[in-house]
């Protein structure tokens, strides 16, 4: 039995890698994780269509199944999100970005539900890529906020401090931030196989795989939101 296992855990995580020539570069890629990351997008770009479609109706009608479900996840999404922004209007700005960076995780996560399909964001290229996204925005935001000239006081002052001080921002903060979400997913797909391969007789397995991942990835994606809030939240609190 733990030979068994054992092998099992062995082949989680490896990855079939390509590699494709463009030019005179060669480039690594996984196609099944840049696969599974275009179903998630798609996921949320059919789930945004049909809500758009389930909305054309007259504002003086009563609210239809799909407006009341909208209204509640927006709701939702503005008090446990972006009610965390210093003002409304920004967090109004930001609500597109949020929510879209919220629901392809979502999606990811939950693709692992799924018979034969895996979660990107089981691949740590993908939750970093999330987290320079995020890197990027917050320091768009930086410049926005205070100037180039206050920008750069954000990392020289004090001149003998700026070392650690980029290292937390720049390497640091976005690391932590990926691998976090990279970590919780991949530990919960290790969870769920233990857990399968010790109960496989039994049906009692497939109701946890549904509930660790249904709950592990509603936690995750929240948790990685509401972190994005909160870096893009200290760029702009002078704002």
């Amino acid at each position: 039995m733990r030979e068994e296992l054992g092998k099992l855990i062995e082949h989680l995580g490896q990855k079939e890698i390509a590699t494709w020539h463009i030019g005179g570069f060669a480039i690594q890629v996984d196609p099944k994780t840049i696969v599974m990351s275009g179903i998630a997008a798609l996921i949320v770009v059919i789930l945004a269509l049909f809500l758009r479609r389930g909305l054309r109706q007259p504002v003086e009608d009563k609210p239809n199944r799909t407006q009341a479900a909208l209204d509640f996840v927006m709701e939702q999404l503005d008090s446990q999100l972006l009610g965390n922004f210093s003002s409304k209007s920004f967090g109004a700005r930001m609500f597109p970005f949020i929510s879209t960076l919220f629901l392809f995780i979502l999606a990811s996560n939950w693709l692992s539900l799924l018979p034969g399909l895996e979660a990107p964001t089981a691949d740590p290229n993908v939750t970093l890529g999330l987290a320079l996204m995020v890197l990027v925005t917050v320091h768009v935001f930086l410049i926005g906020t205070k100037g180039l000239r206050g920008y750069k006081k954000e990392f020289f002052t004090p001149w003998w401090l700026s070392p650690i001080t980029i290292m937390s921002e720049v390497i640091a903060r976005p690391l932590s931030h990926g691998f976090r979400l990279f970590g919780f997913v991949f530990a919960e797909m290790v969870l769920v196989t233990i857990v399968m391969a010790k109960l496989e007789p039994f049906v009692v397995p497939i109701f946890l795989r549904v509930f660790f991942g249904i709950g592990f990835g509603l936690i995750q994606a929240f948790v990685f939101s509401i972190l994005a809030v909160a870096y893009i939240n200290l760029a702009t609190e002078q704002h």
